[in-house]
């Protein structure tokens, strides 16, 4: 008990501390929401976060963490909790490797023999192409006292897996991401509370184009495309270009190597170190316009009032556009330098008109993002 509240101890298990903007902001935003949902409900969270680098982690949210790959700590601060939450982000897939599903059942697994009750909190599942993954997802998913998706998609394969339990399909967490305040804390948002809008652009400033890129294509043909069609624009308007590297530092070198290629230097940078998610939410909320290959970067743009154009090297990106009525405007497979550019100049010439047009729609996945940290918080104060 801490004054009044019982205290729930959870270990939080993802893809942290590995200086990755979109996946810091997840963690960011599970905290958060348990925070505030724990407070709403009687309870005090205390969370416990299986990292990559343990002190950075435990530096930036001020929780107390052990290294995600040592057996015996992760089994320890296991053993020392109440539950165990899995997610976010695009864990259980197989297209980066196929030891990342492995790893995280494994993780969601342990806990169950240790009697523990598991949560899935808003995960991406798939790409799961080796199909001998799908009967080891049912089973240890079915064990689990809750579990939401982030996207229809998802909850369609886990059904193709032949999982038969409730499947709650919520926006990513990022979405109930908030603003720092001037004092650095978070600004609270209450639930179903309508976000309001960035204003509109003083007379007379440049208008800022955010500009999110990662490797992907070996022969850079995606980065090419990107960049003739970013030089049109600095040719065609008076916008200015501000890369935001979600991943550190391969996002610095893949914005650098565009950079490079952009005739106007003096109305181009690139904003460097920005680690904290909080900061870099604060840096897309300054721009008028998004183009991102990033999923984060577009959830972002969309949880601040910002336009965006996707650049699809995933389904995960198109799955987000969709939930806003959206389509991306290339894709890696086939970049088209005049679609880029003519969604730009659109959206930038209509950005009031699309902030009228989606408010309610990201007022709505704001209120949803906050559903699996209700849930969570619900099941431990019904036991309480």
């Amino acid at each position: 008990m801490t004054g009044g509240r019982p205290v729930v101890r959870l270990v939080i298990s993802g893809y942290y501390g590995f200086r990755n903007s979109g996946d810091e902001a997840v963690l960011q935003s599970i905290l958060l929401a348990l925070q505030e949902q724990g407070e709403l409900q009687g309870i005090r969270v205390e969370p416990v976060v299986l990292s990559a680098d343990p002190e950075l982690t435990r530096a930036m949210y001020g929780v107390e963490t052990c290294h995600r790959m040592r057996y015996a700590d992760v089994s320890e601060a296991l053993r020392d909790s109440d539950g165990l939450i899995s997610g976010g982000g695009s864990l259980l897939q197989d297209a980066t490797s196929a030891k990342t599903i492995p790893y995280y059942l494994g993780v969601i697994k342990l806990a169950q023999l240790l009697g523990k009750p598991t949560f899935i909190y808003s995960q991406g599942i798939g790409p799961v192409r080796r199909k001998l993954f799908y009967p080891l997802i049912r089973s240890v998913f079915r064990k689990a006292k809750y579990v939401s998706v982030r996207d229809r998609e998802s909850a369609e394969l886990l059904a193709e897996m032949g999982l038969r339990v409730p499947v709650e399909v919520v926006p990513d967490p990022v979405m109930g991401l908030p603003l720092k305040d001037e004092t650095g804390y978070a600004q609270g948002m209450a639930v179903g509370e309508a976000a309001e809008m960035p204003p509109a652009r003083p007379s007379g400033k440049r208008p800022v184009i955010g500009v999110s890129v990662r490797y992907w294509n070996d022969d850079r043909t995606d980065l090419n495309s990107i960049a003739e069609a970013l030089d049109r624009m600095l040719d065609e308007s008076d916008a200015n270009i501000r890369f935001l590297p979600f991943h550190l530092p391969s996002d610095e070198q893949a914005s650098e190597y565009i950079s490079n290629k952009l005739s106007r230097q003096e109305r181009v940078a690139i904003a460097r170190g920005v680690e904290h998610p909080q900061d870099m939410l604060a840096k897309v909320a300054t721009c008028d316009l998004l183009i991102g290959m990033r999923l984060h970067s577009l959830i972002y743009a969309a949880s601040q009032g910002v336009p965006m154009v996707g650049i699809s090297y995933d389904p995960k990106i198109d799955q987000f556009l969709h939930r806003l009525g959206m389509r991306a405007a290339s894709s890696t497979e086939r970049m088209s330098v005049p679609e880029i550019v003519r969604e730009s100049a659109a959206l930038l010439a209509g950005k009031t008109e699309w902030q009228r047009e989606k408010r309610a729609a990201i007022d709505e996945l704001k209120r949803q993002a906050q559903l699996p940290a209700q849930q969570i918080c619900s099941y431990f104060r019904s036991k309480g």
